[in-house]
């Protein structure tokens, strides 16, 4: 069974759900805001948003996924022979986005060293395209949706890699200091005379909040309880299947557009690339 992001959004266009900590609260057993937020993507790419039972919920996910991660082993989800998706939740609409130890990415690799074997022998694979989404709450609420492909928010890999290098091997040149292999940037050990005590350098990566990225496309929404906005290259767009197109395109009304745009090249700004942006208002 196939599924891709025209799908996910044409559910959530006819089944909006904001209050979702107490929707999912009761049969998934979503405590907070995160949890749930996840639950709803995955339901929206399964079409699985009605479905109360969990066993039966599970077996669907199994049926649309080949991977499901966890807030410490990234992607979140990877769709059977299809994109990556990385689910974040933040609580304000000009917070920034805290990416921990991972730089932002425009693509998944499979010979990356920050994903899982589990991820990377998941289906025969070599690099995925990956949408970030975004969800922004208040209260329980969820207030806004951004969903954004990597290659319109982040720039190549190597842009962030020669950073991070850079950075390592001055660490790692630092004199009368051990060192041991790491993916972080640095290790120390034996810091204390009884040579027990490691120091671990670690990268904190953190990305701006896309209605601040975007908003020279997207003026700040203020009138609508709970909005969503998808970025995606038009190259992008006519790869999905006519019918999921077709599908989406028909649910075009006041409370949901499609629109082509022009945006700005992660890699060179000065370079406007072909894109669409779908927005949906309630």
């Amino acid at each position: 069974m196939k599924t891709n992001l025209l799908i996910a959004i044409a559910n959530l266009v006819k089944s909006p759900i904001i209050n979702l900590v107490s929707y999912y609260h009761a049969t998934n057993r979503a405590n907070h805001m995160g949890d749930a937020l996840e639950f709803y993507v995955k339901d929206l790419f399964c079409n699985s948003v009605n479905e109360k039972n969990l066993e039966k919920k599970n077996e669907t996910y199994s049926k649309y996924f080949s991977y499901i991660g966890n807030q410490n082993n990234p992607p979140d989800i990877i769709i059977k022979r299809g994109d990556a998706i990385e689910v974040k939740k933040i609580e304000s609409l000009r917070s920034g986005i805290a990416l921990n130890s991972l730089y932002p990415k425009d693509k998944l690799f499979s010979d990356s060293p920050m994903i899982t074997t589990a991820c990377r022998n998941c289906e025969d694979w070599r690099e995925k395209d990956l949408v970030y989404v975004i969800g922004i709450s208040k209260d329980d609420k969820l207030k806004t949706l951004w969903i954004v492909y990597g290659n319109c928010y982040s720039a190549n890999k190597e842009v962030y890699e020669r950073v991070r290098d850079k950075i390592s091997k001055g660490v790692n040149k630092l004199q009368n200091i051990e060192f041991s292999e790491t993916n972080e940037l640095g290790r120390v050990n034996k810091v204390d005379p009884l040579g027990i005590t490691y120091l671990r350098i670690r990268g904190m990566w953190g990305i701006e909040n896309p209605i601040k990225v975007f908003d020279y496309i997207v003026p700040t929404e203020k009138n609508s309880d709970f909005f969503v906005n998808a970025i995606l290259l038009k190259e992008k767009y006519l790869s999905f299947p006519e019918k999921d197109r077709k599908n989406l395109e028909n649910l075009v009304g006041d409370n949901f557009s499609i629109k082509d745009i022009k945006i700005k090249s992660p890699n060179n700004p000065a370079k406007l690339l072909e894109a669409k942006l779908l927005s949906f208002r309630k």
